[in-house]
């Protein structure tokens, strides 16, 4: 296949159904990284706004909000559930 050329039907359509796997990879990985920098990532587990720590500690922070939209890169502001 020459870069040049464009790409069939059948061959964009096999493409198009890795997305979906290599995204959730991208996404483990980077979860992974996070956490081997000693870093802590927000997450909802079961409703709730959680800390994950690098030492596997969770902490809830709040009720999660129906949507959360973040833009990448952004920091955000929350307020810590009691």
């Amino acid at each position: 296949m020459n870069a040049n050329e464009p790409l069939c039907d059948e061959l964009v359509s096999r493409l198009e159904e890795k997305i979906q796997a290599m995204a959730k990879g991208a996404i483990n990985a980077a979860y992974i990284n996070t956490l081997a920098a000693g870093l802590s990532v927000m997450e909802i587990r079961d409703g709730m706004l959680v800390e994950t720590t690098a030492d596997g500690q969770h902490k809830v922070i709040r009720v999660a909000k129906p949507k959360h939209k973040v833009a990448s890169g952004r920091i955000i502001k929350v307020r810590r559930f009691s």
